[in-house]
């Protein structure tokens, strides 16, 4: 299974941007998939998950300003970022599993495949 992740960019504070990983080699249907985000010197942080049936979770500091989805038929999820702030920017990595329980979907170390990630810079 390979994630390719896209979107990433610089933007002024405020501003929208639209991030996208899509997979080969396996379906999506049945994975949780997942954002995170890290930067230098910190752990890699949860943002959001979604799993087969379509429910959500957020990190708090998210809700209301990014929304994830997914595209079964292409094989892909996205990340809808809006009202961004200057601490937002980081590399964004998406991931995905198919084995991994709803407690511990915000568990890096429970994702069995990552894509390269995204960096997405925010200026204020």
């Amino acid at each position: 299974v390979q994630l390719q992740a896209s979107g990433g960019g610089l933007v002024q504070a405020g501003a929208s941007l639209r991030l996208s990983c899509a997979a080969s080699g396996r379906s999506f249907r049945d994975a949780t998939l997942a954002w995170f985000r890290q930067v230098p010197g910190k752990e890699r942080e949860f943002v959001a998950t979604i799993r087969p049936g379509r429910s959500t979770v957020y990190e708090d500091s998210v809700k209301g300003r990014f929304t994830i989805s997914r595209d079964n038929a292409k094989n892909s999820v996205f990340l809808q970022m809006d009202s961004l702030k200057p601490e937002n920017a980081a590399l964004y990595y998406c991931a995905a599993d198919w084995h991994i329980i709803l407690s511990s979907v915000r568990r890096p170390d429970q994702y069995s495949y990552w894509g390269q990630g995204t960096q997405v810079t925010v200026s204020s």
